[in-house]
């Protein structure tokens, strides 16, 4: 079985010698990209890592299309993430948010220090965003000299309303079609011949679990939903559906648009830094 790795790409920064580190650092425009994913469940049908290899493979596909001489590499995933909501299952592992905060906060500064003058958190694991964004601006007011951008793998992709269901598209579910799919494009040796949807949820005839109007698990009245209170496979959303042909297409949506997105970025000055306190 081979699974592609961002480590494989001499891109990544933990596969330069230091004196290459630094230069790639004190480049004009010098970009750090740092993998986001979880070990966490994702059902009965697809392994712990699932995020993390979702954030490894497709980046690894954009940085292969990427001009080989932008100034911008990749660095090791951060595999183990921010998971509370699914600790019910065995098999995930989260680190509490302050831990996390404390992690890439100093790790952000070192890069910082270095002479990167962008850091992009790319974030698979949708219930971390919140957290990163928060660890983001933190570090943004720690470091005044590096921007810093939190992205969502999932996040800003107009063509997967095409793709997938709105609900899905809207709320991220959670080891359902998209992801499914995804993994059957990239690892399909990974997924497990069962089709799990959230109709099997535990409390799903209780009248006092139906969701109120106008609310909803995420989006823009949200509640901070565990994982075990909602279903018993793990999976919330419909995987029923689920193909390769589908995940081919998402896999190349997502690569295209976040080719594009690169590209925007490294021909461009943004985002402002205050330079004055180099």
């Amino acid at each position: 079985m081979e699974v592609i790795s961002i480590s494989s790409n001499l891109r990544n920064l933990a596969f330069l010698s230091w004196p290459d580190a630094s230069k790639a650092a004190l480049k004009e425009g010098s970009t750090i990209v740092w993998p986001f994913g979880a070990c966490e469940q994702h059902g009965p049908h697809l392994p712990l890592i699932t995020d993390t290899l979702f954030a490894e493979s497709v980046l690894f596909e954009v940085l292969e299309q990427l001009p080989k001489d932008l100034p911008l590499w990749s660095l090791p995933s951060q595999s183990i993430g921010f998971s509370p909501e699914h600790l019910a299952f065995p098999g995930t592992l989260s680190l509490p948010g302050n831990l996390l905060m404390e992690l890439v906060n100093e790790i952000g500064k070192q890069l910082a220090d270095m002479g990167f003058q962008r850091l992009v958190f790319f974030n698979a694991h949708g219930g971390q965003i919140g957290l990163l964004q928060a660890i983001a601006r933190e570090l943004r007011i720690q470091c005044p000299s590096m921007s810093v951008l939190p992205c969502f793998l999932w996040s800003g992709v107009d063509e997967l309303k095409d793709l997938i269901p709105n609900k899905e598209v809207e709320q991220g579910l959670h080891a359902a079609l998209a992801e499914t799919s995804l993994m059957l494009s990239f690892n399909p040796e990974l997924v497990g011949d069962s089709r799990p949807f959230g109709g099997d949820s535990k409390k799903s005839t209780n009248q006092s679990m139906k969701v109120p109007s106008g609310w909803s698990l995420e989006g823009a009245a949200p509640c901070a939903w565990l994982t075990n209170e909602l279903s018993e496979s793990g999976v919330i959303g419909d995987s029923r559906g689920a193909t390769p042909e589908l995940g081919d297409k998402l896999r190349k949506v997502l690569v295209e648009h976040w080719v594009e997105l690169f590209l925007n970025l490294m021909n461009s000055k943004w985002p402002p830094v205050d330079n004055s306190k180099n």
